[in-house]
């Protein structure tokens, strides 16, 4: 294909009536498909009035390159696009494609939407804060004995990622307790035995992997590097023992090796479906 765009940086304008999470988080997405290309995001978010959308106008004209949008308002929405267009920058509304392709399918018109209208405080986001509080309150094996209640209990050695996806699937909705597997430390009864409602998964990665975050994370807090914690053999041993006992108990394990926190979750969350449908 003929290269047709040269410059560098690239400018990505990123505007949004709301929190900015979705144009965000399908913008960088599908940058990675361009990995050579150099980009820089312009965030302008919780735009609802023309004096905002001026300012952001401004930036668009400063620094040239595509606008992704998502506007509800109807003259922010023209206003926008028809500057652009004058400005001939390139600007998408990223929902504007999924909502015609629903309202054809469904044969419904779309309602009028409001700024924010996807993150109203409703029962779904109450749930989502719960299961957060849920979360920190059995982060790192704290009140592990009392998480039987938990949709998901992760299991794993230090520095397999179970802290951060266990915020990732809280942020779903998903209340989530996690507990280290520590050589010579048994745990909870009600893990071992199977008798809590919980789905447990284990989080596994590989030795050398292991070795390079637990001595990352010894440097961060200042501390010298502990033979019993970040020594290649030990971890290997450790970790060997640990999927030994994954495989004993039949708990569906997870190779983090590589994976992305999103990654992670996502199979955890196949997991409790293919659960709930059997």
């Amino acid at each position: 294909m003929r290269k047709a765009f040269s410059s560098n940086p690239f400018h990505i304008h990123l505007v949004s009536d709301s929190t900015g999470e979705t144009v965000s988080t399908v913008a960088r997405a599908a940058v990675t498909y361009f990995r050579d290309v150099e980009t820089v995001e312009h965030n302008a978010i919780l735009v609802r009035t023309r004096s905002q959308l001026n300012r952001v106008l401004k930036q668009v004209e400063k620094h040239r390159g595509i606008a992704l949008y998502t506007l509800a308002d109807s003259e922010l929405r023209t206003a926008f696009e028809t500057e652009c267009r004058r400005m001939r920058v390139p600007a998408l509304a990223i929902l504007d494609p999924v909502v015609a392709t629903l309202a054809t399918i469904l044969g419904v018109e779309p309602a009028a939407s409001r700024p924010g209208s996807q993150h109203r405080i409703d029962r779904e986001y109450f749930r989502r804060i719960q299961a957060m509080e849920f979360a920190l309150t059995h982060d790192d094996g704290q009140l592990a004995a009392q998480a039987e209640d938990a949709d998901v209990m992760l299991v794993g050695v230090s520095r397999t990622s179970k802290t951060p996806t266990s915020m990732y699937l809280a942020n779903r909705g998903v209340r989530v307790a996690n507990v280290p597997v520590v050589p010579g430390i048994e745990l909870p009864r009600w893990i071992m035995d199977g008798t809590g409602n919980a789905l447990i998964v284990a989080l596994t990665t590989s030795p050398d992997r292991l070795s390079v975050l637990r001595r990352a994370r010894l440097s961060s807090i200042g501390v010298e590097a502990d033979a019993s914690y970040s020594d290649r053999v030990r971890i290997r041993d450790e970790v060997i023992e640990a999927n030994r006992m994954y495989a004993r108990m039949g708990w569906p394990t997870i190779d983090v090796t590589g994976r992305s926190i999103e990654e992670t979750s996502a199979s955890v969350l196949e997991l409790m479906r293919k659960r709930r449908d059997s």
